[in-house]
């Protein structure tokens, strides 16, 4: 293979492109980000605890700190120290009734989950907000949040008759409610969880499939009185405020997906990934992977804040299509477009059903991924609710788009290391949005055997 080179261009602030070469060799050790949804929900519930609280390793992406701002915009005291690629955030909290009104327009950026989650929790606050985001953002659906908080008594707007925002919000009390959630998603769980901490009365939720449950294991570990059950959540409205916890966020298992995708599918590669969050609502990418025949190892197991984590090895691999549907997709939404990547290098077919959540993220993700995938030259059909995928077919590297997504940006990444020539990745800067040190670690890991 030709040796690696990862370049730089900027054409604008706000254009950037990186292009990839294949490389003889992967290896070396990644530090991961803080994950991403935990560090949302830990900056949110400390705010809302009684004293002050330490959050180490928090995420350092545009998603998380559109969570930041407006929460300092609401009058939560958030300094921050470390360094830019793993923070720490020291957090006062205002207890329960602390928050106050914005005086201006809250922006949440590209953060759906800062919307969801802080429409759930302005709901019951005695004031009005308005929350809006990027032009992506404002496309995606709001009315599976709005209706379940009117249930609960809740005052809230959206434009394009309640579907999408900005959101205008006037908070009133609450009462708890009892309701089965439509799709398993977390960020609506934990919006209704977060107006149920304030509501009168009981909040239960019934879940046909779980989804992650970070929101649960944090608000029990500050005290709140919060049972679950399988597929059913009861939450009591808070007695006390809630404690304040000082915790380190585990590695993101999302970002690591992209290396230890990239370590099966490269014939040459022994990466090792430390201190990764394992949360079994999270690890449906290694369950995937190792069903494909990856060679991939977990190490040292503990659990940390009440997560779970650990170090994964993955070496070069043989993988095998299969398919994916059912109870496993909510474990790997996030990681099914880098997944189709090991999809395009597994022999035979690979199959993705029940994931018609990828077509309301920040992007189509089954239209963007087939597009831009076919361009390398992958055999891949779309479905209404998925993909199928034709592997072993040669790649070749080419121009392609990133259409503004992170998640696709660094997928493409992880298919210009094995194709054929260069690959081209027109708006990579986009990757900042969750991983902003994406770009250097890749490059420490083609580089690690030189060094």
């Amino acid at each position: 293979m030709a040796e690696q080179f990862v370049g730089l261009r900027s054409f604008s602030p706000r254009a950037e492109i990186r292009t990839i070469k294949p490389c003889p060799k992967l290896a070396g050790e990644v530090v991961l980000p803080g994950d991403k949804s935990i560090s949302h929900r830990a900056v949110i519930l400390n705010s809302l605890g009684k004293g002050k609280a330490e959050i180490d390793n928090f995420a350092p992406g545009r998603d998380c700190l559109a969570t930041v701002r407006c929460l300092r915009a609401l009058g939560v005291k958030i300094d921050r120290k470390g360094s830019r690629d793993s923070p720490t955030l020291l957090v006062s909290g205002t207890g329960e009734d602390g928050l106050k009104e914005a005086n201006n327009v809250l922006d949440a950026q590209d953060s759906a989950t800062t919307m969801r989650l802080l429409g759930g929790l302005l709901s019951s606050q005695p004031f009005i907000s308005v929350i809006t985001g990027d032009v992506s953002l404002r496309n995606r659906p709001m009315g599976r949040l709005i209706e379940p908080l009117r249930l609960m008594g809740a005052e809230v707007w959206g434009r394009g008759r309640d579907s999408f925002a900005p959101l205008v919000i006037k908070g009133k009390k609450l009462r708890g409610i009892d309701f089965t959630l439509p799709v398993p998603s977390a960020q609506i769980k934990s919006a209704i969880l977060l107006a149920g901490l304030f509501a009168r009365g009981n909040t239960v939720l019934h879940q046909a499939i779980p989804s992650r449950d970070h929101t649960e294991r944090m608000l029990k570990r500050m005290g709140a009185s919060l049972e679950s059950q399988g597929n059913l959540i009861s939450l009591l409205p808070l007695s006390s405020p809630l404690i304040p916890v000082n915790l380190r966020i585990p590695g993101d298992s999302s970002s690591a997906a992209y290396f230890l995708v990239a370590g099966a599918i490269h014939p040459n590669a022994r990466i090792v990934i430390r201190d990764c969050g394992i949360n079994p609502t999270r690890t449906g990418i290694i369950d995937i992977l190792l069903a494909m025949g990856a060679r991939l190892k977990i190490d040292n197991k503990r659990l940390e804040g009440g997560e779970p984590l650990a170090d994964i090895v993955v070496e070069s691999s043989e993988l095998k299509g299969i398919e994916v549907g059912g109870d496993i997709i909510p474990r790997l939404i996030d990681e099914i477009p880098v997944l189709a990547v090991a999809g395009c290098v597994a022999k035979g077919k690979t199959v993705i059903r029940d994931a018609g959540e990828l077509r309301v993220k920040e992007s189509d993700r089954i239209a963007t991924v087939v597009s831009e995938f076919s361009r390398l030259g992958a055999k891949i059909e779309p479905l209404p609710d998925g993909m199928v995928i034709y592997g072993g077919r040669p790649l070749s590297g080419t121009e392609v788009d990133s259409h503004f997504d992170h998640r696709l940006a660094m997928s493409l990444a992880v298919v210009g290391l094995i194709a054929k020539g260069e690959t081209t990745i027109n708006h990579a800067q986009v990757a900042q949005v969750s991983y902003p040190a994406f770009w250097q670690t890749l490059q420490q890991v083609l580089n690690a055997d030189k060094s």
